[in-house]
């Protein structure tokens, strides 16, 4: 049944329709002057809208990372309820040889190998950056990246994107400004459903696509060894070991003769 209300509005609609003279309605879409266009949407609002969801989840989440030429990996990602996160990344050290967690609390980000476990190492302080040379970089999309994205002081450039295959979540093309020396984010694609859940991410580093169900996350996360002190394990390969020397049946060099 149409409202008073509603036959009002359609009637009107009609009306605007026709001409003084009663002839047909028009066809002109020229919009009136003074009459402002609609508001076009605006990419990195919609992304930020998003990001403030993913901010305020607390989680534990799967994932798998696909790095070209390489079989793929498995992610933990772990928001606990207190702030401290943990992730547990597949082949995150020593060129996809060794496993490594990457974990947050207030005293400070350590670094600790898994499967099997050994003693963490402090390798920076809470929301610092890792140094480089042990960096997996994977774990800033979870955390630090979310306030870059927040931060509408930081020039980025944001566009919707076609959704990432295995996902049906919006996703958007990230860009860092041209003037920035050291970018704070990774250019890429970033995709969020409605939860504030990533849900793919492609990168430099490799394409990330979210695994299984999203559950719910403990209170604090834990380490998964001691803290020790120690070198921390590096994200290159380590040197292949130096040729055996050439020898005799001894494994000896053979004697020159004199004379």
């Amino acid at each position: 049944m149409i409202t008073g209300t509603a036959m009002a509005v359609l009637t009107g609609l009609l009306l605007s329709g026709c001409s003084s003279s009663g002839g047909p309605p028009s066809t002109s879409t020229t919009t009136p002057a003074g009459t402002p266009l609609p508001a076009q949407p605006d990419p990195r609002g919609m992304l930020a809208a998003r990001v403030a969801v993913a901010k305020d989840q607390r989680y534990v989440a799967a994932y798998t990372l696909t790095v070209q030429g390489k079989a793929p990996r498995s992610i933990l990602v772990s928001i606990a309820s207190d702030r401290t996160w943990r992730v547990d990344i597949q082949g995150g050290a020593l060129g996809g040889t060794a496993d490594v967690a990457i974990a947050s609390r207030p005293e400070g980000q350590y670094q600790c190998p898994i499967n099997p476990s050994g003693s963490c190492v402090k390798v920076a302080a809470a929301g610092k950056k890792l140094p480089a040379a042990i960096d997996p970089r994977v774990q800033y999309v979870f955390v630090s990246w979310l306030d870059v994205l927040l931060d509408r002081q930081i020039p980025l450039s944001v566009a919707p994107a076609e959704p990432l295959a295995g996902t049906s979540a919006p996703c958007f093309a990230v860009e860092p400004g041209v003037t920035a020396i050291a970018p704070p984010i990774d250019p890429g694609t970033f995709c969020y459903n409605d939860n504030g859940i990533l849900t793919a991410a492609r990168l430099p580093f490799g394409q990330l696509m979210l695994t299984g169900e999203v559950v719910a996350a403990p209170a604090t996360i834990s380490l998964p060894g001691p803290v020790a002190d120690g070198a921390p394990l590096g994200t290159s390969a380590p040197p292949p070991p130096p040729p055996a020397a050439s020898g005799g049946p001894s494994g000896a060099a053979s004697a020159k003769p004199v004379g």
